[in-house]
């Protein structure tokens, strides 16, 4: 138990050292945090068993998943990022930056669909066309793109809506110039609610589409 805990303080004093590299960029840090907590982790493993060979080796093993897994922030995704948050200001449309690093772009229905429709609302165009814009400036992306509905009308009503949602979504990016390739959908239907669907305000908020962009670990 004493050994686990020495290497789990490991954890602490890396990270502490990595985020204090300023010349180091997003990538390097993300990939490097990746490669400590890797390394440690598997570390714990050997160390826990008393077999010294075995946590040399699961450190190593363990560092080579954490810095080649996963999706990298990049400059690129840092700059998308800024532009998106730039473009949709005072319009409801949030945009973060996911625990595994995907850029995720939260649309509601005040911005995007009305009950029971898929065709997009004029406001949502002048932010799709910024973001085609971002795409097409860092082709190495994916994108996935989720729909949700609110709890009105059935499954049988609610889960190709959703769907057609997000294929409306990738249809309008398509259109300017992202690759269809770089584009996946899916629809949630109303199995993923964010708010009370008894009220019209929750309801509002339920039915929103979803985007993420990633930048793939290479």
């Amino acid at each position: 138990m004493e050994k686990i805990i020495v290497a789990l303080s490991a954890i602490a004093i890396g990270l502490g050292g990595l985020s204090g590299c300023a010349n180091m960029t997003e990538t390097q840090k993300t990939t490097g945090t990746g490669a400590a907590i890797g390394a440690v982790a598997g570390g714990v493993i050997g160390a826990a068993t008393g077999d010294r060979k075995s946590a040399a080796t699961g450190a190593a093993i363990g560092a080579a998943v954490g810095a080649g897994g996963g999706y990298l922030w990049s400059k690129h995704m840092e700059k998308q990022k800024a532009e998106m948050e730039q473009a949709t200001q005072g319009t409801g449309v949030t945009v973060t930056q996911t625990a595994d690093n995907r850029l995720k772009l939260d649309i509601p229905s005040d911005v995007s669909f009305d009950t029971n429709r898929y065709d997009i609302k004029p406001n949502l165009r002048p932010i799709l066309d910024r973001f085609a814009t971002t795409l097409n400036e860092n082709a190495v992306t994916t994108v996935t793109i989720i729909g949700h509905t609110d709890s009105t009308g059935t499954d049988a009503i609610n889960n190709p809506l959703s769907v057609n949602r997000a294929a409306s979504t990738r249809d309008y990016l398509v259109a300017r110039g992202v690759a269809t390739s770089r584009i996946a959908i899916d629809g949630r239907g109303s199995r993923e609610p964010v708010a009370d669907n008894s009220t019209a305000e929750g309801r509002a908020k339920n039915r929103r589409v979803e985007i993420f962009v990633a930048e793939p670990a290479r």
